[in-house]
């Protein structure tokens, strides 16, 4: 079965429905102040986040029920940290006045990661965190963390024709980088809910990951480009759907963090589908197009529907622009895998190529 993307629209308000945006609000707030206040040894602001008479349940080597009280727990961050950490929001569940958050925290060198499971309440109109527990992930994650860049529009230009991200493009590179041990964040051009397009829930790729509360919030909640700090990323992943052609290829910020990953990181850019339209704008610090004398990939004009009102609202055509800037544009059949891969630049045709532009990036990043 089809899901169109109204309905997808729907889906995301039945997940955030019963409470309200000032909650959602305040309780990410909370959860800030303690991720970021244990990542930057700010104590103050970790002592906020926690409710004075908060309980933490922490182990230990000899207590089995070992708990400690918030003023303990930030005193510990007082000092200059040996270990860079890092966290993020897995998960998010609000039910009037109390809320649950799954949260994971990596710790390096070494690297290791851990699972919080976050209770907070609403008290005196303040949500703060009342009790924490954690446990150390079993998964053998890398080091290693991977940024898929995203479209916010909904529409093809200024119509009222829908258009969204490819479910197929995120869902098939998100599994094969997570089952490889990688670490995947979602960035949009505007931050916040994705617009989704052909979800087929017959396919079990897409009924797993359209019921999977970590991944759905994550596509649920993408980072805006002023969130993301390029420096801790070693490939940027451009995401198709009709939607990539418009607000990616001419945003700043996203440039500015692509090339950053891929000059100072010495990291990979890849796209797959119509994403390629993300890349063809990035030009290196001599000032030359990133795609010139390089070999390109992506959703072909010649495929399109050169007579539906959809392809008449396209700011530019793939093939044409890359060749513009330089590059040679290559494809291959029509509804087969086509990659093409140019040192660290990992471009594929369409949705159908994300599996095999993943496993090329995998390649890449365990030689990095």
């Amino acid at each position: 079965m089809r899901i169109c993307l109204k309905t997808i629209l729907i889906l995301f308000c039945l997940m955030h429905w019963g409470h309200s945006h000032a909650d959602e609000s305040g309780v990410i707030r909370a959860l800030n102040d303690y991720l970021q206040g244990t990542q930057m040894g700010e104590p103050a602001r970790i002592k906020n986040a926690f409710h004075p008479q908060a309980q933490l349940l922490l182990s230990h080597s000899t207590k089995p029920f070992w708990t400690v009280t918030a003023s303990q727990y930030s005193s510990w961050f007082a000092a200059k940290q040996e270990k860079q950490r890092r966290g993020k929001i897995l998960s998010l569940k609000i039910d009037g006045d109390i809320a649950t958050a799954r949260l994971k925290i990596a710790v390096s060198p070494p690297y290791q990661a851990f699972i919080d499971h976050v209770l907070l309440k609403r008290i005196a109109g303040k949500w703060q965190i009342v009790s924490k527990t954690a446990t150390q992930q079993s998964t053998q994650y890398k080091d290693k963390k991977i940024l898929f860049i995203a479209s916010s529009a909904s529409f093809h230009g200024d119509s009222e024709l829908p258009a969204g991200t490819s479910f197929s493009e995120l869902v098939y590179a998100y599994d094969t980088f997570i089952k490889a041990g990688y670490e995947v964040d979602f960035m949009s051009t505007r931050g916040g809910a994705l617009s989704l397009s052909y979800i087929n829930t017959s396919m079990p790729i897409h009924k797993h990951y359209l019921y999977d509360p970590e991944f759905m919030y994550a596509i649920g909640h993408s980072l805006t480009p002023e969130q993301v700090d390029a420096s801790q990323y070693h490939a940027v992943h451009y995401v198709g759907g009709s939607n990539a052609m418009y607000e990616v290829a001419e945003h700043p910020q996203i440039q500015a963090i692509a090339m950053q990953v891929y000059e100072q990181n010495n990291g990979i850019i890849s796209a797959v589908c119509h994403g390629t339209a993300g890349i063809v704008n990035l030009k290196l610090k001599s000032g030359e197009y990133l795609l010139a004398n390089k070999r390109v990939s992506g959703y072909p004009e010649s495929f399109e529907r050169q007579d539906a009102a959809y392809f008449k609202e396209f700011p530019f055509l793939i093939g044409e622009q890359v060749k513009a800037r330089g590059g040679v544009f290559l494809y291959g059949e029509r509804n087969a895998a086509f990659v093409e891969v140019d040192g660290r630049l990992i471009t594929g045709q369409n949705y159908l190529s994300s599996v095999a532009v993943a496993q090329a990036m995998i390649a890449v990043l365990e030689k990095l």
